[in-house]
């Protein structure tokens, strides 16, 4: 097997984030790859052409993983939440990887279809199931590097947003959010 760097097989991942290959994301996957750890079909939004980009560049085998693939590939879809029934949880917003979702606590959410990866995490913990995934208008395969800027955005953002908490393991967070409230009003006074 030539040497590869996960950034080299992270840049053939489809970026949606999913976890269907059993890693918790593209860049966790890509890294069991490059050391010799996980085998190059377990990617179903990538499908059988992502199972022939990783073997090209792997040098690999393909063959004993076609017939696999083309069973369990998956269709660029996209959420799409039927907002009547919208209970304003934000639990969708907290798995969505890229921040595609939009709403806010007790208001109706929404998905930006040209955001959404398709990675179906925001269905399982929405409390009313009121999020289905469509196919999508045309194929994300074109907007890989921009979904894999979109999660790294995100990632950048929850870790500065627990920063103080963790730079500080004597504050919790209910002590943060108090100290934050009285910040905003003794601003106001």
């Amino acid at each position: 097997m030539p040497q590869c760097t996960a950034k080299q097989i992270d840049a053939l991942l489809p970026q949606t984030q999913c976890g269907l290959c059993g890693y918790p994301g593209c860049m966790p996957y890509a890294t069991a790859l490059a050391n010799d750890e996980a085998e190059i079909d377990l990617c179903p939004p990538g499908g059988v052409p992502g199972l022939f980009a990783l073997a090209a560049l792997l040098e690999k085998d393909p063959t004993p993983f076609i017939v696999g693939m083309e069973q369990k590939a998956k269709s660029s879809v996209v959420a799409v939440i039927r907002e009547a029934e919208c209970i304003g949880c934000t639990k969708c917003i907290q798995y969505c990887p890229v921040d595609a979702i939009l709403g806010a606590s007790k208001s109706m959410h929404t998905v930006i279809a040209d955001e959404c990866t398709g990675c179906e995490l925001c269905v399982a913990p929405c409390p009313v199931d009121c999020i289905d995934m469509v196919p999508a208008a045309r194929s994300t395969d074109d907007k890989k590097e921009h979904y894999r800027k979109r999660y790294l955005a995100r990632e950048k953002r929850l870790t500065q947003a627990s920063a103080p908490i963790k730079n500080n393991p004597a504050m919790n967070k209910k002590a943060y959010i108090q100290e934050a409230l009285l910040r905003v009003k003794q601003k106001c006074l």
